[in-house]
C-alpha cells in the first residue's frame, strides 16, 4: 500500500473491507496501532450527511468549536518551524536496548515479521518507522491513528470537554456515558494479543486498569507512540495530555508522563 492509495479514502476502504479477522469476534481484542482510525473514519464517512473523513469531521466539529491547535492530516498553512520532529532513528536497535521498559515479548514479537504484532505496526511497511512522520509528504496524509499534530493544550482541551459536560458541543449524556463506559471483557480474557499485556476499552479509547490507573474508573484516553498520553475523566471534571517529541521505550506509566500526572492528581 503506497501514499496515493492512504491518501484515497475508498481505495483505502477496499483494502480494509478485504481484511480476514484474526479470530472469532468477541473471543480476544488486539491494539489496532494504525488501522482503528481508519476504520473509525468509514463509519462517520458512511453516516454523515456530508461524507466527511474523520479528519474533516474533528476539525469541523470538535476543534474549531473548541479553537485547538491540532489537525488530523497537516495543512500547508501550518508553518514548518512549528513541527516538532520525532527523535525515532535507529527505533528497531534502540527498542531493543530499552527491552526492559516493555513487555518483552511485544518486544520480540515486534522485531518478527510474521508475527501479529509486526504486522499490525507495519502495515502498511510506509509506516513501519516512526521517523518516517517527519517526511513532509507524510504530514499531510490522514492517518487518524498515528499523525496527528497539535499541541497538549489542545488535546487537554478536547478531553476537557468530554470530561466537564460537552455542553459547548452539545454533547448528551447518553454520548458521555457510552464512551466512558468500558467494553465487555472478550470471552478469552483480558491479554492484549498485539501488545502482549492486558488491556480495556471503550469506544475507542483505553480504560484504567491494573497497572495503569490513569484516572478514576470513568475515565477514558489512550496512551501514544515514545510516552504520550491523553484523558478525559469525567470524576474530576479533568482533561489531561502530555506530549514529547524524544520518544522513549515504555508502553504505559513513561516516567516523564506520569510524574506530571501524579503532580496533577496531587493538585486535585
Amino acid at each position: 500500500m503506497d501514499a496515493a492509495t492512504l491518501a484515497d479514502p475508498d481505495r483505502l476502504a477496499a483494502a480494509l473491507a478485504a481484511q480476514v479477522p484474526a479470530w472469532e469476534p468477541g473471543t480476544r481484542h488486539g491494539y489496532h496501532g494504525i488501522s482503528l482510525g481508519w476504520y473509525e473514519s468509514e463509519l462517520i464517512r458512511r453516516t454523515d450527511p456530508a461524507a466527511r473523513t474523520v479528519g474533516q469531521y474533528f476539525q469541523d466539529e470538535i476543534a474549531t468549536p473548541l479553537g485547538l491547535d491540532f489537525w488530523i492530516g497537516l495543512p500547508e498553512s501550518v508553518a514548518t518551524s512549528r513541527i516538532a520532529r520525532p527523535q525515532a532513528d535507529w527505533y528497531r536497535v534502540m527498542l531493543v536496548a530499552n527491552i526492559k521498559k516493555m513487555p518483552r515479548e511485544f518486544v520480540k514479537n515486534f522485531l518478527n515479521p510474521r508475527s501479529l504484532t509486526a504486522r499490525t505496526f507495519g502495515n502498511p511497511a510506509m509506516l513501519g518507522k516512526p521517523a518516517r512522520y517527519n517526511d513532509p509528504s507524510m504530514r499531510k496524509l490522514e492517518l487518524p491513528a498515528s499523525n496527528g499534530h497539535g499541541t497538549a493544550r489542545a488535546i487537554a482541551t478536547a478531553y476537557g470537554e468530554f470530561a466537564s459536560g460537552g455542553s459547548r458541543l452539545g454533547i448528551t449524556a447518553e454520548v458521555l456515558d457510552e464512551v466512558a463506559s468500558a467494553a465487555a471483557d472478550p470471552t478469552g480474557g483480558r491479554e492484549d494479543l498485539v501488545l502482549c499485556t492486558d488491556t480495556r476499552f471503550s469506544l475507542g479509547y483505553c480504560k484504567p486498569l491494573d497497572g495503569f490507573n490513569f484516572g478514576s474508573s470513568t475515565a477514558f484516553g489512550t496512551p501514544g507512540a515514545g510516552g504520550s498520553l491523553g484523558f478525559a475523566d469525567p470524576y474530576r471534571k479533568l482533561g489531561f495530555a502530555y506530549v514529547m517529541n524524544g520518544m522513549d521505550y515504555h508502553m504505559f506509566d513513561d516516567p516523564r508522563e506520569l510524574a506530571l500526572r501524579n503532580a496533577v492528581t496531587d493538585c486535585l
